[in-house]
């Protein structure tokens, strides 16, 4: 068995401004203060030393978690792009107040967050399933290159939620939120065709 324990990074100036921050890699979307210290928070209480390594996202706001995380376990890590966050086109930047005043027909009314269809306005963006597929790659060829290792992914709020999809396979995405910062939520693939969802959106503090 692959255990994954994937962790959300902490938060952006971005996220306070409720932007959508995509693949944007600028000083607005690196951790601020409070990210910075949610980070340290789940460092101090989710001890990632039990681990074999981290396989991060390459943008900057998942570097920095990733280093206050393992400053005590000092695990190798590795950078993979399938676990970026969704980039929703030429949406990347904007507010979602501002899109939603826009295109209110994108847009869930419950977790006011876009629905699958949004990609209509915004056709340079990934769909829903782009990212559920590329998610699936990765759990896929990690669990045969790193069977029965316990791995840590420093990585994105809607990429957790496309794993978890791909496992549970629910008949309306909008059903799940996106996890909150630093939370962490554990996929375990007993073989490369079989994966479970043991825990999602959990915080340790």
């Amino acid at each position: 068995m692959t255990q994954f324990y994937f962790i959300r990074h902490g938060q952006t100036k971005a996220n306070v401004l409720k932007m959508k921050q995509g693949t944007i890699n600028s000083e607005i979307t690196y951790l601020n203060d409070n990210g910075q210290k949610q980070a340290k928070t789940l460092r101090d209480h989710f001890d990632i030393s039990f681990a074999d390594r981290i396989i991060s996202s390459p943008l900057n706001r998942t570097k920095q978690t990733t280093e206050i995380l393992n400053q005590k376990a000092q695990l190798p890590v590795s950078f993979d792009k399938r676990l970026l966050e969704i980039s929703y086109g030429q949406w990347d930047g904007q507010k979602n107040a501002d899109l939603r005043k826009q295109h209110p027909d994108a847009y869930n009314d419950y977790w006011d967050d876009v629905l699958p269809m949004y990609v209509k306005y915004a056709q340079d963006g990934e769909t829903f399933d782009d990212v559920i597929n590329r998610v699936h790659e990765f759990m896929v060829e990690t669990t045969n290159k790193y069977p029965n290792e316990k791995i840590i992914c420093i990585t994105h709020g809607f990429t957790i939620k496309a794993g978890a999809l791909d496992v549970l396979k629910p008949q309306d995405p909008m059903s799940l939120p996106e996890p909150r910062n630093t939370s962490v939520t554990k996929i375990t693939s007993v073989n490369d065709k079989e994966f479970y969802l043991e825990y999602y959106n959990q915080v340790f503090n």
